[in-house]
């Protein structure tokens, strides 16, 4: 969670109260927050030596989603609304006598094509507490929400220094030049990318646009640079404590939902410092395509929330009028719905952005009415805990793998496409793999549809440790599904990998052959048997194993539910695994057909994909689905 300093006696003036270390400490658990540090006694011992130190401050955890926290004046005025002193103000956009506006061009779109702005029309210039805490907002968005500026930058100039309307488009980066933050010399944006190459606190940003052919850049009406998102940006426009009385923000960006909540919380944050308070001077914007927008998007969003869910989730019994009292104090505006007799109408701020569904409304209630004073009692219900059919079958297949002398792996469930597909000598059919749509990094592009790659990857972390190496999995692979809600479905399936001087074909059917002995599913010698139940490995052309050595696996599913435990067979002496086995299969419907399905693959795997994971010996491999042999 992201920690934020912020000055005790400024704090403390603004809620209208001098806490003791032990009662602020109880306030920010009541209201879900954590006191980390409060540095007043090392400040008193600093000044009885006669050492400069700042004034005593408060180092306070906040939750990650709650980025209306990550400042002084949001934090004051969240706990002024959670203590009943003030009411959650309402942001409005003002009228201006001149619109400013932005023309973004398509040049961007190949890097940050979304834009949004908005201006704050000060009282007063900012003191240097006040102008602290408005970089310090920035720093901290730029390192939670913007993902070190990934997604998201911010930019903030003197307003009264540019004139409007301003370009924000791509340029060629030697056709580029302007007098960077903090120095007076003017420099080519190829020359600033060698001079930032050494800076600790901008170097990082530069992967961010160096290798592109052209570099973001904003341009006012006469030609002057504003900034080199997500760089720096331009001195002619520094913002100056004390000075400053108009501030133009920019941001830019590569994800438009990120981008409504930083500009949101940049504009809402400092707005109590407008002339009119909590009025914000808006912005158009003109898009490449010819449409245009107003920002920033302060608008409340309208939803609704059971009462007796809430009261139901929390154990309360309070009437829709209490349950709005609560809400209120947390800054939702909620009351009654004349609508329905259950209902409560409830405004989201443009500050809560963390507010997704109802269960966060019914959250926040439970806060402000304090977790430590609901109640506490059992549910009214009385229900036995039990598993899941397929994940006691899972615990069975862990057991006897284990006592088979197979070692259990735990690989994580992401991978990159090309270790799912391509490094498996499969094509990605398109449409089958659950692909993130902002992978941290190329190793963890989707959600894996096969146990092969985790497992290659365990054997090759592992490939000094003594031969022969035997390792297994029982887990989740996971494939799209358009039919279910979800769009995804997943599928519980065994995985194991035998390496060894010589490829040990017969060792994964061996382990085959074990978990369908403990299961009771009989071996079918030929697919046309006659009999009704069983399975068997035929032949295949699997470009993962090598030719003429990879075999899938056919299961003939029962024709019918059984309701008798089978006679075991011969020299299974499970005992209670076996009947446990049994109980399982009878506990689902399995699939009545007398068609033979295809619930898996074993063989020898081919040599390119064993260079791939960068192995040398020879391996060999089992996964089959698990789930049909319920």
């Amino acid at each position: 969670m992201p920690t934020i300093t912020v000055d005790k006696a400024e704090l403390y003036r603004r809620l209208e109260k001098e806490y003791s270390t032990q009662e602020f400490d109880e306030l920010c658990f009541d209201f879900g927050i954590e006191l980390d540090e409060d540095t007043t006694e090392e400040v008193e011992e600093a000044r009885a030596k006669n050492l400069p130190t700042p004034p005593p401050q408060l180092k306070i955890e906040i939750p990650a989603n709650r980025y209306d926290l990550l400042c002084l004046e949001g934090l004051a005025r969240a706990l002024r609304v959670f203590l009943q002193k003030q009411v959650a103000p309402a942001y409005t956009l003002s009228v201006p006598a001149q619109l400013q506006e932005v023309y973004v061009e398509s040049s961007t779109a190949p890097l940050r094509p979304y834009f949004a702005s908005c201006i704050l029309r000060l009282a007063r210039p900012m003191n240097q507490l006040e102008y602290e805490s408005f970089i310090d907002l920035q720093d901290k968005l730029h390192q939670n929400l913007c993902r070190q500026r990934k997604f998201v930058a911010i930019g903030t100039h003197d307003l009264d220094t540019i004139e409007g309307p301003f370009r924000y488009m791509c340029k060629a980066p030697r056709d580029i030049k302007f007098a960077p933050l903090n120095k007076d010399t003017e420099h080519t944006a190829e020359e600033l990318m060698t001079i930032y190459e050494t800076d600790r606190h901008l170097g990082r940003y530069l992967h961010l646009i160096r290798d592109a052919p052209g570099y973001p850049i904003i341009y006012d009406k006469h030609d002057r640079v504003l900034s080199m998102p997500p760089i720096i940006n331009s001195q002619h426009s520094k913002i100056v404590a004390g000075k400053t009385k108009n501030i133009f923000v920019d941001t830019t960006a590569t994800d438009k939902t990120k981008l409504d909540i930083v500009i949101n919380m940049v504009a809402t944050m400092f707005a109590e410092y407008c002339r009119i308070p909590f009025s914000i001077e808006p912005v158009k914007i003109h898009m490449p395509d010819g449409t245009s927008h107003i920002t920033p998007p302060v608008a409340p969003r309208a939803t609704t929330a059971s009462s007796s869910y809430i009261n139901a989730a929390t154990g309360l019994d309070l009437s829709r009028e209490d349950l709005s009292t609560l809400l209120n104090r947390m800054s939702l505006s909620a009351k009654p719905s004349t609508t329905d007799s259950d209902l409560l109408d409830v405004e989201v701020p443009a500050t809560r952005p963390d507010i997704l569904h109802e269960c966060d409304i019914m959250e926040d209630a439970a806060i402000a009415y304090g977790f430590n004073d609901l109640p506490k009692k059992m549910p009214t219900t009385n229900t036995v805990a039990k598993a899941f059919p397929v994940n006691r079958l899972g615990d069975i297949l862990r057991k006897e793998c284990a006592m088979a002398g197979w070692l259990e792996a735990l690989p994580l469930i992401l991978c990159s496409h090309d270790e799912n597909f391509a490094w498996l000598n499969r094509p990605d059919p398109g449409n089958y793999a659950v692909v993130l749509a902002n992978p941290a990094s190329v190793e963890y592009q989707i959600v894996r549809t096969s146990l092969l790659p985790g497992l290659l990857k365990t054997v090759r972390e592992n490939k000094s440790m003594p031969l022969p190496m035997k390792v297994f999995e029982v887990s989740d692979v996971t494939v799209q599904d358009r039919t279910l809600e979800r769009q995804a479905k997943n599928y519980k399936r065994l995985g194991a990998v035998y390496m060894d001087k010589k490829a040990g074909f017969e060792v994964a059917h061996g382990l085959l052959d074990r978990i369908m002995q403990i299961l009771d599913v009989p071996l079918l010698h030929t697919k046309d048997s006659d009999k009704q139940y069983g399975y068997y490995i035929d032949a295949s052309d699997d470009p993962t194993y090598l030719p003429g050595r990879g075999a899938k696996v056919y299961l003939r599913p029962r024709p019918s539910v059984c309701t008798t435990e089978p006679t075991p067979t011969p020299g299974n002496t499970a005992g209670p695994l076996h009947s446990l086995a049994q109980g399982l299969k009878s506990a689902l419907p399995s699939t009545a057909s007398s068609r033979d399905i295809v619930i898996g693959s074993v063989g020898i795997l081919h040599p390119t994909v064993l260079a791939n994971f960068e192995l040398v010996r020879p391996c060999s491999a089992l996964e089959i689905d698990v789930e049909p042999l319920l």
